[in-house]
């Protein structure tokens, strides 16, 4: 074991014992007031009992005081070495955690206490009997029955020495063995661990959705656009401006909606409305306000969209009408990305209290053979996730000569 591993837990040890001894103090003093007869400083016997009488009290505290146990694992952390590590104490406050924080208290006092007073009278016993051959008072001096031949007296003096520091090693391993299962997280922290690590990936999740959604569709739109102007640049400079200001406007839209996206951030990770939510903040797009923008987008980047919208948009819940832009601004995205400039057959309707989404697109001969392979990636699931939170359910999937996408929200 590292030497500094093994002066670090004696540390830990020796802040055990200093924390008895205000239980060993009154429990002396209580011992002197019952009998007059009592000397539990001088008398060897009496501090044993006190000490015995003291521990009881020791695994009394961490019950009535809590906090115990944040001190005891942060001291543990610092000093004591746990293999593994030790994680941060939990919030779990109930009688089991105060229970195991009691036994841990007691076993840190107890062996602390032994140790430490081993600590403070074996080293100068060893001295003297170092010096004994070399001193001749301390040889000639009546020891009773600690007297010891000469000779013999340094080597048992570096082995007293030896025995403390292996005391000292042994009752560290033995704390650091037994602080896991006495100060590790209680199943009350893990469950609360385990929501913490949940909530995280949802918001992960979330802001991975919304930025996919929002600037995978621009990018999408922009390419294509940039394309086109490129190849007509010298023979129809009308399209060519057109083009620019499509993608002008499409770069705009996508600006404002990742602002969007980094304000749900910023609210989500402050304590209160966050500087997203702010007068300057971009409501999320919905189907009311933005589909007509996302359809004309979609077509200045060269696909034929032909939209039959059945639903009163304005009517629809806030959560289902955002949830459904963006379903429907993933499916075109994906049909841009994975077809290129191709007709579009989107159908939006309200019947038995859901709102249907279907959108188809051709797929060209050429493209078919990875247009497939490619709708496998992180958008539709993306799609499928979102209708799920919402209470639905989306697929899609290659049909006659083409590509198809259905989602259902319940309303």
């Amino acid at each position: 074991m590292p030497a500094g591993v093994v002066r670090l837990r004696w540390a830990h040890l020796l802040l055990g014992g200093a924390l008895l001894m205000p239980y060993f103090l009154l429990v002396s003093v209580a011992l002197q007031v019952a009998g007059h007869d009592v000397d539990t400083f001088r008398s060897l016997g009496w501090q044993v009992v006190a000490y015995l009488l003291a521990l009881p009290l020791v695994a009394v505290t961490p019950l009535a005081f809590p906090m115990v146990r944040t001190l005891e694992t942060s001291a543990a952390q610092a000093l004591c070495r746990v293999p593994g590590g030790l994680p941060p104490a939990g919030l779990d406050r109930s009688w089991a955690a105060r229970r195991r924080t009691a036994g841990w208290f007691t076993l840190h006092v107890g062996l602390g206490a032994l140790v430490s007073g081993a600590t403070l009278a074996v080293p100068p016993m060893a001295v003297v009997l170092l010096a004994t051959p070399f001193w001749r008072a301390l040889r000639e001096r009546d020891w009773g029955l600690l007297a010891v031949p000469a000779w013999t007296a340094p080597p048992l003096g570096l082995a007293l020495l030896a025995g403390l520091t292996a005391a000292a090693a042994a009752a560290g391993v033995l704390l650091a063995r037994a602080a896991p299962a006495l100060l590790g997280p209680t199943p009350a922290d893990r469950l609360a661990a385990a929501e913490e690590r949940a909530a995280d990936l949802a918001r992960r999740n979330r802001l991975a959705r919304e930025l996919h959604d929002s600037v995978g569709h621009a990018l999408s739109a922009v390419t294509l656009q940039a394309s086109a102007a490129r190849r007509v640049f010298d023979r129809d400079p009308d399209f060519v401006r057109e083009a620019l200001a499509a993608i002008e406007g499409t770069t705009r839209s996508a600006v404002a909606e990742l602002d969007t996206v980094l304000g749900l951030l910023r609210q989500e990770d402050a304590a209160g409305p966050g500087p997203g939510s702010g007068p300057g903040h971009v409501p999320a797009p919905d189907l009311a306000r933005d589909l007509d923008a996302l359809l004309e987008r979609t077509r200045a980047a060269g696909a034929t969209v032909e939209a039959d919208v059945a639903a009163d948009t304005a009517a629809l819940p806030g959560p289902a009408s955002r949830g459904a832009y963006r379903i429907v601004q993933e499916g075109l995205g994906n049909a841009l990305r994975h077809a290129g400039p191709v007709p579009v057959r989107l159908r939006i309707a309200v019947a038995e209290g859901e709102l249907g989404i279907v959108l188809e697109n051709d797929v060209p001969e050429t493209a078919r053979g990875t247009a497939t392979a490619d709708r496998g990636g992180r958008g539709l699931r993306g799609v499928a996730e979102r209708a799920r939170l919402l209470g639905g359910a989306a697929e899609a999937g290659p049909y006659d000569q083409g590509w198809r996408l259905t989602a259902r929200l319940p309303l």
